[in-house]
């Protein structure tokens, strides 16, 4: 098989994670402080694939682009292939077809995580050679995804959101093809939604009798398109953290499984690990609890914060209460007047300002 491209798809609205994602790109939302773009960037390179374009949209893609770079800092080369309008990931496909060219390439959703990466996969398509090899993973709504049916060890048949499903498997969002995706996709019409559908595009491959391979995820995978996903995919990423306290704690105690970035001063606090403090971070006379990612330069004082993820800039002041399940933007100001002490959950955009009686 000749050398797999990398394909990722980055130009998604981010409807879903709103108001965070009017002032920026949802595949740039830190999980454990990292985008979640730059994880399946790091997924293709670890599967030896270098060559990689990103798929963007006007409105986010100068954004992509500053943090993504040339590639280099990855050990990739990266190049952004503009996508007009979100029409479908078939649509998708057909506007990289000339940074495609013939090669197999593999396709990654830019807000997907996948625990175990893809290098296994990636050497069983090189091995087994199918025209497409899909990822599917077991879910309880499987009316939310497309599914596929199975035959042994053949795709026999792709559903998008089905109402009554033929399985619970449902297609992780990372997709392995053959260049006879392209002509596939061009013999499709577009969905009731008005998209050009990926799933209907796998099955033009089927209906041709070209070889579509299942493997089922080990693992975990997660869509971080929602909040609830968000945070549990922080949860889950920080599971296999390794303690580094770089930064300075003074009269305070760290506790499990906890990174402290350079820079970084803790006062009289109390963090319980897993949880991460990016660098330039201030934290007094607080308590930081498990799953909890805390970005760089923030302050922290006086507040009890578990299960969240703030992002960079942000301060919490003086909330004498516990604020959970919560995802703050970037130089969001939280605050609390008098009052009754409650537990507190957010999901707040960018330059927020906001006092809590």
């Amino acid at each position: 098989m000749d050398e797999l491209k990398g394909l990722i798809l980055s130009g998604g609205a981010g409807t879903r994670l709103r108001p965070i994602t009017h002032t920026s790109a949802k595949q740039l939302v830190p999980v454990a402080n990292k985008p979640v773009l730059f994880y399946g960037i790091e997924a293709l390179v670890e599967a030896g694939i270098s060559e990689i374009g990103i798929i963007v949209a006007p409105e986010t893609g100068d954004e992509i682009r500053a943090a993504v770079g040339d590639g280099e800092r990855f050990g990739a080369s990266v190049t952004y292939i503009d996508q007009d309008q979100p029409l479908g990931l078939a649509h998708a496909v057909l506007t990289a077809e000339e940074f495609i060219g013939a090669s197999p390439f593999v396709m990654y959703l830019g807000d997907n995580l996948l625990r175990e990466g893809i290098t296994d996969l990636v050497r069983a398509f090189r091995e087994s050679e199918p025209d497409a090899l899909i990822l599917l993973t077991r879910v309880d709504d499987p009316q939310s995804y497309g599914v596929a049916e199975l035959d042994g060890d053949q795709v026999v048949r792709l559903v998008e959101k089905p109402k009554d499903p033929p399985s619970d498997l449902a297609l992780v969002g990372v997709y392995m093809f053959k260049a006879s995706i392209f002509d596939a996709a061009r013999a499709i019409e577009p969905s009731g939604r008005g998209e050009l559908e990926i799933t209907d595009a796998i099955q033009a491959l089927i209906d041709g009798g070209d070889k579509v391979e299942p493997h089922i995820v080990q693992g975990w995978w997660k869509d971080a398109g929602r909040l609830e996903d968000m945070l549990d995919a922080n949860r889950l990423v920080l599971e296999d953290l390794v303690t580094r306290i770089d930064g300075e704690l003074i009269d305070s105690q760290v506790d499990g499984r906890v990174v402290v970035e350079e820079g970084a001063v803790l006062e009289r606090s109390v963090v319980r690990g897993p949880a991460v403090i990016g660098a330039g971070t201030r934290i007094s006379d607080s308590y930081v609890g498990p799953y909890t990612s805390i970005d760089r330069n923030v302050v922290i004082t006086g507040s009890e914060i578990e299960h969240s993820i703030v992002l960079e800039g942000s301060s919490i002041r003086e909330l004498h209460t516990r604020m959970e399940a919560s995802l703050l933007g970037k130089n969001v100001s939280l605050t609390r007047s008098d009052g009754m002490p409650k537990t507190l959950r957010f999901l707040v955009g960018d330059n927020a300002e906001i006092a809590i009686p």
